[in-house]
């Protein structure tokens, strides 16, 4: 049996990466301010005799040192979500991500425990026509383009990873997810796939910023936490980088209409422009798509969930929390 901290582990991607681990007789210490997390994405199986919660920040050596020495190895999934949420607090959002992933390093370096980092499909930045490849390079805007500030600190968390790697023998694996969805997932911070599903069951219009063709892939959580697993358990994984997604493409318009199909809604597309719709700084990649050969021939991983399946999976999931939801007034 491993013992695994994972930080940031009552979110969505968290919780989901707790309760496989406990599935599998893995003991789970979680470390989460409950900022953008919740104590209610863990009640489908708390209370659990494996399962330690401890709620506050990463940066707290006093509460992040005691932990590490209890465990095997360190899920770092701690840093903030989402893009309306980060537009919305651009320094919080850096300065967050950057000092808890060197907090985290640093404890987990003088243990000698294995830190596996998620980082983003973000640090691709404007990305291209080609899927993206983990030896790429990144191809940002500019400094003034607020938009790219988030891909930047997860960009600098990778280079910290590499760098205690080199200097200090850390064992870092890191990961770049690409648009992890599912259930237990929120609208709240500005997630696409939540907040098109939501408003096509109440049945009022669809937004789609910009023109609606920039195309992305959706990877189901299951699949994602599944191989998060895999590669902390893989001793070949140390010191390298793996994309984690899926390679169904979507643009935005088909996605929209995707859902309103799958609902039944009477939900109608609008556009809004990006100037519209987020602080003044911001643009978009038309397209970015993984090249996952990588982490098929380490560990095999094969995105089990079609896009169809995520949007089922997903409506069914808001659907039942809406229906518990107490009505407006």
């Amino acid at each position: 049996m491993n013992k695994a901290l994972i930080t940031g582990g009552a979110g969505f991607i968290g919780s989901h990466l707790a309760e496989h681990l406990l599935a599998n007789g893995n003991e789970v210490f979680i470390l989460d301010n409950l900022s953008t997390g919740s104590l209610a994405n863990l009640s489908a199986f708390t209370p659990h005799e494996r399962l330690h919660m401890h709620i506050g920040e990463v940066t707290n050596r006093a509460l992040l040192y005691p932990l590490i020495d209890k465990v095997d190895c360190i899920y770092h999934l701690a840093a903030s979500v989402g893009v309306k949420n980060i537009m919305d607090n651009l320094i919080s959002s850096v300065t967050n991500n950057i000092d808890s992933t060197i907090a985290v390093l640093e404890a987990g370096s003088k243990a000698g425990k294995k830190v596996l980092l998620t980082s983003t499909s973000e640090v691709y930045g404007k990305g291209g026509l080609a899927p993206s490849t983990e030896m790429d390079d990144l191809r940002m805007g500019d400094t003034t383009k607020s938009r790219w500030s988030y891909a930047c600190s997860k960009a600098l968390d990778e280079y910290l990873a590499f760098a205690y790697a080199y200097e200090r023998d850390a064992a870092v694996t890191v990961v770049r997810l690409f648009n992890t969805v599912g259930d237990r997932q929120t609208d709240a911070y500005g997630m696409v796939i939540p907040t098109f599903i939501k408003q096509a069951l109440q049945g009022i219009p669809i937004t789609i910023f910009g023109d609606g063709t920039q195309s992305r892939c959706f990877a189901y959580v299951k699949d994602v936490v599944w191989a998060l697993h895999k590669l902390m358990e893989h001793p070949s994984s140390i010191n390298n980088i793996y994309n984690i997604g899926s390679t169904e493409k979507v643009t935005m318009n088909e996605l929209a209409d995707a859902i309103i199909a799958a609902t039944n809604s009477q939900s109608q597309k609008i556009h809004i422009p990006y100037q519209q719709a987020f602080k003044k700084g911001f643009e978009d990649a038309a397209s970015r798509y993984p090249d996952i050969s990588k982490i098929q021939n380490l560990i095999g991983f094969v995105p089990h969930h079609s896009l169809a399946d995520i949007i089922a999976i997903t409506t069914s999931h808001i659907a039942r929390i809406s229906a518990k939801e107490p009505a407006v007034a």
